[in-house]
């Protein structure tokens, strides 16, 4: 975006990966939803359209924000006039440092995930959004024992009934045939043959895309396809290694059958999760999926950034942050305006490429003196996902986020085949869920944009045998 506004001028992109990520198959579903792939490509593909842009590999050291100036790892300086930080996030691991723990958020660590299940025959999964979710939907032939510090599965994107009407799929043996993955990787010459030093974990590499799994083959080693047992409302309390485990002379639990209590385990396992309900159980290893930080430790130390409770650096409404001339954009910001009733922020593509492509419009309008509103994509909250082979949509306030006891829900369910739930206050809708092939996400999407009230409705805003969609035309 900035190359196009500013086509003489020197645009630097900064990245310690050698790969960028770029967004393809782009689709406007509707005004404010999105649909679109992102794969990895070579930076000369970027270089090779835009002339006036140059990739320059190498991690950033520091920010001196005074002298406007970066220094990177390479041991080399540049001067910017404006500057946007775009570094992310990185994963919220339970236990730094334990080589048994894997945390999953990018394409590397992904890779490292699917060495491991090859050998395993138990993992334990701990956090509750969308990669774990994904993650052990996909796995096959390997016990899984999922922790999550909810009452139900997938709580930063549903609610109880939703995960109910998923969970079925998790014990279904009968497995569509994925589709073949349209991503393409790209790897560095000779990065394949040496081994990933396990020291180089906290080199950051780029955000998983939303089908980051497909084409993983991601099987344990035991025949059977599924098998998963979910422990809610549990945290991880501590985690022991064989050694400490067996001096420890506590029991362990064998994987849980049918509606039983599980047994004593007689095998050893490698480590062992001690979780908040007392529950010990024994695995090859643990997969940390519990969300993410934001990245901003490297821009710290001498600049006085004004940084938000979730750790990110705050932006005004022109994704400015509190330094001159510094603007950021993504999972490493915090958005710090008043925002729009029905919308919030979340750490997901689809929102950081609209913040990437707003915070080039301001940082153009501020160069030009130009003035700029907030960007139409701010005004709803909107993301369309898969999860299980399910189409979904969530927008607004899906989740009745911050709307307190003063709301109503109203649902419809078909078993196996769609979910729709609507949040409703004072007669007007908020937010709504669509799992499966509902084709209401449009007009659902301008009942909660135009505030219409509805309460003339009531549970008829639901009726199957009434053609909503062709009614609020």
């Amino acid at each position: 975006k900035l190359a196009v506004e500013f086509p003489s001028e020197d645009i630097f992109l900064m990245t310690a990966s050698p790969v960028i990520k770029a967004v393809t198959n782009f689709k406007q579903v509707s005004k404010t939803l999105e649909e679109f792939d992102v794969e990895e490509q070579p930076s000369s593909l970027l270089e090779k359209r835009y002339p006036n842009i140059k990739v320059i590999q190498s991690g950033v050291k520091q920010l001196k924000s005074d002298e406007h100036k970066i220094f990177t790892e390479d041991g080399k300086e540049y001067m910017y006039e404006k500057l946007c930080l775009c570094a992310g996030a990185k994963p919220k691991l339970i236990f730094e440092g334990n080589p048994y723990v894997l945390g999953i958020r990018d394409t590397d660590s992904a890779q490292a995930f699917q060495k491991n299940l090859a050998q395993a025959e138990r993992i334990v999964v701990v956090g509750n959004g969308g990669i774990a979710l994904e993650l052990v939907y996909e796995i096959q032939g390997c016990e899984v024992i999922w922790a999550i510090k909810d009452k139900a599965i997938g709580n930063t994107f549903f609610d109880a009934g939703a995960a109910e009407f998923l969970i079925p799929k998790l014990t279904a043996e009968k497995r569509e045939t994925p589709i073949e993955c349209k991503r393409t990787k790209y790897t560095t010459e000779g990065s394949e043959e040496k081994e990933r030093p396990t020291a180089a974990s906290d080199k950051l590499g780029s955000a998983l895309g939303p089908d980051w799994h497909e084409g993983l083959h991601l099987k344990g080693t035991k025949e059977f396809s599924h098998k998963v047992h979910i422990e809610i409302l549990c945290e991880v309390k501590k985690i022991h290694l064989q050694q400490e485990f067996i001096q420890l002379q506590r029991t362990s639990l064998a994987f849980p059958k049918e509606e039983e209590n599980a047994e004593p385990d007689e095998v050893l396992w490698p480590v062992y999760v001690e979780l908040t309900n007392g529950k010990i159980y024994g695995c090859d290893f643990i997969v940390s999926a519990t969300g993410v930080v934001p990245n901003v430790k490297p821009f710290l130390d001498g600049n006085n950034f004004a940084v938000g409770e979730d750790g990110g650096l705050k932006v005004d409404k022109h994704m400015h942050t509190s330094l001159p001339d510094v603007y950021a954009a993504g999972d490493i910001c915090t958005a710090a305006w008043e925002p729009s009733p029905v919308w919030h922020q979340m750490r997901l593509w689809t929102q950081a490429r609209q913040m990437g492509w707003y915070a080039a419009k301001c940082m153009a309008a501020d160069t030009l003196g130009e003035p700029i509103d907030l960007d139409f994509s701010f005004e709803l909250f909107a993301h369309v996902t898969k999860f299980f082979n399910y189409k979904v949509v969530v927008l607004g306030k899906y989740n009745a986020q911050g709307l307190g006891l003063d709301h109503e829900l109203m649902l419809r369910c078909t078993k196996g085949q769609e979910y729709v739930k609507v949040v409703m206050q004072n007669g007007r809708m908020m937010g709504a869920v669509l799992i499966g092939e509902t084709d209401l996400e449009e007009t659902f999407e301008n009942l909660i944009l135009n505030q219409m009230d509805l309460s003339a409705y009531g549970e008829d805003l639901l009726n199957p045998d009434i053609d909503i969609e062709d009614y609020f035309d």
